[in-house]
């Protein structure tokens, strides 16, 4: 059971991608990096702070020393509180931003 609710969700989260992408997410790199992008927040069990925008994606930038330290090639500051919309949009303009998508 747990694995189809895991299942809905992301294809929920898939198709909420699509909504706020201004453009159609294709086969291409950037919907494989939105995939993988999604793939990373089931497991780090974050879909649901990232869906309410409470991910200090800081952790995952250049400036951070933690775990996850460069995951996400940009210099993001502490409290850097980015939208899940304009995540994705980034996951399709700049997939290389992420290590998850190279």
């Amino acid at each position: 059971m747990k694995t189809l609710w895991i299942v809905a969700l992301i294809a929920a989260l898939s198709l909420g991608a699509l909504a706020f992408a201004r453009k159609p997410v294709d086969a291409g790199k950037g919907g494989q990096c939105i995939r993988a992008g999604v793939t990373t927040l089931v497991s780090l069990d974050a879909v649901s702070a990232a869906a309410r925008g409470q991910i200090d994606y800081s952790a995952f930038g250049t400036l951070s020393d933690g775990p996850f330290a460069g995951a996400i090639d940009l210099p993001l500051e502490e409290g850097s509180f980015i939208p899940l919309k304009d995540v994705i949009a980034l996951h399709r303009t700049s997939p290389d931003t992420f290590a998850w998508c190279n």
